[in-house]
């Protein structure tokens, strides 16, 4: 159940709406970007920008975009093939070290 200022908070930006005062602010019409993670220090925050910039990316993305790989091209191969087969053998080990990594 809404409380009263819940209530008297959408009633003013119902009215600021319909009075155009969003109209042109800055931004308007683009996503917003949440740099800031809350819960994180800012010295963490810092060593995850710098890595970032860097081009670091945690080895569980790699495994991930390696998992991907695998099956598109898995799919793309015949069934029974011996390609196949060995490609299914690297997508298992490759789960189970991401498996492993999130011990």
């Amino acid at each position: 159940m809404a409380s009263i200022f819940d209530i008297l908070a959408e009633q003013r930006i119902l009215d600021a709406e319909r009075n155009g005062d969003f109209a042109n602010l800055p931004g308007a019409g683009r996503p917003l970007v949440f740099d800031d993670e809350l819960f994180v220090s800012p010295e963490q925050r810092m060593v995850k920008k710098v890595l970032r910039n860097a081009g670091f990316t945690p080895p569980e993305i790699g495994l991930r975009k390696q998992i991907a790989a695998l099956r598109a091209e898995i799919a793309a191969l015949e069934e029974g093939s011996e390609r196949r087969r060995q490609l299914r053998r690297r997508l298992a080990m490759l789960i189970i070290q991401l498996q492993e990594m999130g011990r």
